[in-house]
């Protein structure tokens, strides 16, 4: 495919045909008239030999190339845009521009909360989105961080894209408030389980299937904060990183683990377009220092529980 043979504007042209399935409403999106809208749908068959639209009743349905065009156009179009959004200069204290990061409610709470107060401090024009990432991000990384500034996510998930290092964590158990004051290996296999489950990320199963354990799950939620509410008041333990797990306000006790459970390593993501871009380059060096002062807390803490021991 020859891109200098292309016309860019039909890619928007696409999208808005795509998305709103009516000629005139994705001419009035565009600021076209009807006629002019015609004419881009007309060119959009002819290339790529497919109606795109097709009369269903009194309206419009996409045919299969329409529909599998129409999350590929979006992708396109949030690409084009952050291409030519790239910047030679960035100034934190004079921009207006958003950065949006995917991750979990663990990355949102315990990086994303403190990003957001160093933006508020030094980039006071500069918005931050925290969205929820989904399975698509393990099975497309590249694809689906093209659209957006990076991804809150650790180590041994993905690869094969640019990362940075932000800090670690420690997993721990948490029962009820009224629980032990201590578990064991088998407290562990006949305990029942609340466990933060998505299909790309079990760190119950990952963790315990090292040392021959199958948890005995009775609840099963995909948000990590959500957790000490399945535990309070009940014999059930659940896996969590440390630093959420001190954040809990339902009735619970945050134990060791009774196993060498492998540290979480934090890290933000991003597609390699991002690689040269000021205003991108000032985001990841930010990030770097507050995953670096997330870690001094978490030292200083270490060093007053030693202190007190």
């Amino acid at each position: 495919m020859n891109l200098a043979r292309l016309d860019m504007n039909l890619v928007v042209a696409l999208r808005a045909l795509l998305e709103e399935r009516n000629v005139t409403r994705a001419g009035r999106r565009l600021g076209l008239s009807q006629p002019a809208m015609s004419a881009s749908l007309a060119r959009l068959r002819r290339h790529f030999d497919d109606d795109l639209l097709a009369r269903a009743g009194g309206g419009y349905e996409l045919t299969p190339l329409g529909a599998a065009l129409l999350e590929r156009t979006a992708a396109a179009c949030d690409l084009l845009e952050r291409v030519f959004a790239s910047q030679t200069r960035f100034d934190p204290a004079a921009e207006t521009r958003e950065f949006t990061l995917l991750g979990s409610d663990y990355g949102t709470s315990v990086f994303g909360a403190e990003l957001a107060r160093v933006l508020h401090d030094e980039a006071p024009g500069v918005r931050l989105s925290l969205q929820q990432s989904t399975p698509a991000i393990v099975e497309n990384p590249a694809t689906s961080l093209s659209g957006v500034d990076g991804l809150l996510l650790p180590h041994g998930i993905i690869d094969g894209i640019p990362s940075l290092d932000l800090f670690e964590d420690r997993w721990v158990c948490v029962v009820a408030a009224d629980g032990p004051d201590l578990l064991t290996l088998d407290d562990l296999a006949r305990l029942p389980w609340a466990v933060y489950q998505r299909p790309y990320d079990a760190p119950v199963t990952r963790q315990l299937s090292m040392i021959g354990v199958s948890p005995r799950v009775e609840v099963s939620v995909q948000s990590f904060q959500m957790l000490p509410n399945f535990v309070a008041g009940t014999d059930r333990v659940a896996l969590m990183q440390e630093r959420l797990a001190r954040q809990a306000t339902a009735p619970v006790k945050v134990l060791p683990c009774p196993f060498a459970a492998v540290p979480l390593r934090e890290a933000l993501w991003w597609h390699p377009l991002h690689a040269r871009d000021a205003g991108h380059v000032w985001l990841r060096e930010t990030a770097a220092r507050v995953g670096a002062h997330i870690q001094a807390i978490d030292a200083e803490h270490m060093k007053d529980r030693f202190h007190n021991a």
